[in-house]
Parts: C-alpha cells; structure tokens; sequence
C-alpha cells in the first residue's frame, strides 16, 4: 500500500474511533512519549513508591528531609557504610537494635521519632555503654504526608543531638498504600562500654537493692490517651528521655551496678521477672514503695490496667548492693528523669526465678508476665 493512501487509512480509522489523536496517528516518526510512564512530580507534598525507587525522587528526599536533620561528617561521605574510628585499647564494644511501629506517631512528650532514639540509647546505657552512633531505617506508606515525615525526622535529629549521639547510615523504603501504617522506624545503635564492671542479670547477687530510677506507667498510658482520644482531668505525658546521663553519674561515683534494664514492654514487673529468670536468683518487691502518679494510678483504675505492666520509655531498674543504695539514691535523684527515685524491693537467693509483691496490706503474690497485651502498639 502507498505511504499517502496509509496515512487516509489511518485518520479513517481514528475518525471511526471518536477522533482521538488523530496527528499522532497520521505521524509516521514514534512519539517516545506514548511508550514511557509519566514522571512523578519532583514537589508532591506525600509520599510516593517512586521515592523509594533510588532515582531522582529518592535523592530529592535525602537533600530535603534527611541530611538536613542528620547532618554529620560520617553521613556527609554519602557511601555505603559509615567508616567509625577504633575504640581505645581496654574499651568494649555494644551493639543493640530496635524498631519501632507506635500508634498514634504524635502523641503528649514525644513521637517516633523521639523514641527511636531514646529507645536505643537507652538500651545502650542498659549495656553500661556510651552511646556513640546509630543507624535509621524508615519504612513509609505512600501517601504520608511529607511533612509529617519532617517533623518525625526533624525531632530525632534533635533528640539525637541531645543524646549526645550521631545517625551516620541509614536506608529508606516506601510500600504500597494501605501496607504501612503510615511509618516505621528502625534502628541500630553501637556505644563504648569504658568501666570494668559487667553489667547484665548474671551478675545480680542475693542481698542486691533493687532501686527504680522514677515513677512508672507515664509512657504506655499516654500513648493510649492519645490513641482512644481519652481526656483524663491531669493531662499525662510520655516519659520518653535518654538515660545515659544517670548511668554515667552512676559510674563516675563508683557505684557498683550489677544489672541495670529500662521499662519498655511489659514494665517494671516484666523487666524484674525477666531478671530474676535470667540471673537464677528471686526479686522481692514492695507496691508501696513503687512511685506511680495520681493521674497515671487513677487511669490505670479507670481502665482496669496494672501500671507494673504498663510500658516507660524513661524509666529504669538498677541493681546494686545493698551498702551503696542510699549513695546511689542520691545521684538518681539528681541525674534520672522523672523521678523521686525508690528502693523498691531486694534480691533473694531463691525460689530461683521468682517475682513476688507484697500489696499494701502486706499479702505477698508471685508476679507473672501478661498471657497477651495490655496495651499494643506503645513502641
């Protein structure tokens, strides 16, 4: 068939299906657009799977959220990895991971961002180490707000500043809508352990004290408040802080810590059994000396809740022995959040493995962990 009678054919075809490009059709040169996807706009105000593709997108985000907020000589290299110098001789290394899913990601004294950092920095400071240097993964659900991505990544840079501590490596991934819940954190964090001491549950003794660093259940009640729109008459807030600075103070007097666990999951009487499990040893402890507030004691009545088991995020036990409560006490007083801290309880040489309270009218029960969970989503 002749080039000129094509072309007729052709614009009788399209005339035939309602007209629709008909120059395109009578072109003979391809149009590369017709056989591309659209590019994605560079200034969307959400999240889009093309910003997890590792294209332009991707890059626009790394200038635009993240380097600003983590800014630092080790991410500054833009490599792989982050190149971290040798510790002094006579120094341990620790090495901890965390991730982080909360539901609602904003709520009264924090948000995921926050707890990401202070989660695992404190995990660190439970090693007896010294924060030093995390890393950040971010999972994002398409259609997130930018800036809500932003403000999460604009607080843990913050709060890693104040924690003394450097996000030198991380990595983002975007899935679908509807297949991420918004967003979630993960986290790795390296310290330096520079004391002697072993710090861990295999080092607990029969006559250890077990002091609390400061009230409990602020965290977990908080975060449901926020959730289930709760208005209680004492708004509460998260408890949400870094612990090393106490740690530290506690170290540099010569305290001599056998064990030290922050009151994440499960609270302070899951963090006691898992202790006393571990160490092969008993925990008593006294309800009337554990230090609840009235509005987290009143909400917990109120919603039937046990604040033992309700979660912190800047809380911890310290074991040490009994001669150095009283000195240690004292240094927690002026160094831990929250707080007035207590002596709430001893160790014993046994049942091995075994949690008890004495209640308030002095009737002693073995505490257990939850069958399932009094509060989901609070980390």
């Amino acid at each position: 068939m002749h080039y000129a009678q094509r072309v007729k054919r052709r614009r009788a075809l399209a005339a035939g299906a309602g007209g629709a490009s008909v120059a395109a059709m009578s072109d003979p040169t391809p149009n590369p657009a017709a056989f591309s996807c659209p590019a994605p706009l560079s200034r969307t105000q959400e999240i889009q799977v093309a910003h997890g593709g590792g294209g332009r997108m991707t890059q626009q985000l790394i200038d635009r959220v993240f380097a600003p907020a983590f800014r630092n000589a080790a991410l500054d290299t833009r490599h792989d990895g982050a190149a971290l110098p040798t510790p002094p001789p006579g120094v341990r290394l620790a090495f901890t991971t965390d991730a982080h899913v909360v539901s609602p990601l904003f709520y009264p004294g924090g948000d995921i961002g926050t707890l990401a950092v202070h989660g695992t920095v404190n995990d660190l400071a439970m090693c007896g180490a010294r924060p030093r240097w995390l890393s950040a993964s971010f999972i994002l659900e398409e259609g997130l707000p930018l800036a809500t991505l932003e403000r999460v990544v604009t607080s843990m840079g913050a709060a890693a500043r104040a924690a003394g501590v450097e996000i030198v490596t991380g990595d983002t991934k975007v899935v679908e809508r509807g297949k991420g819940d918004g967003l979630y954190v993960s986290t790795a964090g390296i310290g330096w352990i520079e004391t002697n001491l072993t710090i861990a549950p295999a080092a607990v003794r029969a006559g250890d004290a077990v002091l609390l660093s400061g009230d409990i259940g602020r965290h977990g009640m908080a975060i449901l408040a926020q959730r289930e729109g709760l208005a209680f008459e004492s708004p509460i807030e998260s408890d949400c802080a870094p612990l090393w600075p106490a740690v530290t103070a506690l170290l540099a007097a010569g305290i001599e810590m056998h064990c030290l666990r922050d009151l994440t999951r499960g609270g302070l009487a899951t963090a006691t059994i898992e202790i006393a499990e571990a160490a092969g040893v008993a925990i008593a402890l006294r309800e009337t000396a554990v230090p609840v507030s009235e509005p987290v004691r009143g909400a917990c009545e109120i919603l039937g809740l046990d604040p033992l088991y309700v979660a912190n995020e800047g809380r911890f036990v310290a074991f040490v022995p009994a001669a150095q409560a009283d000195r240690a006490l004292e240094i927690l007083a002026r160094t831990a959040p929250g707080g007035p801290p207590a002596r709430i309880g001893e160790v014993r040489a046994g049942p091995a493995g075994q949690t008890t309270l004495r209640s308030v009218v002095g009737v002693e029960r073995i505490l257990d962990r939850l069958s399932g969970e009094q509060l989901p989503r609070i980390c």
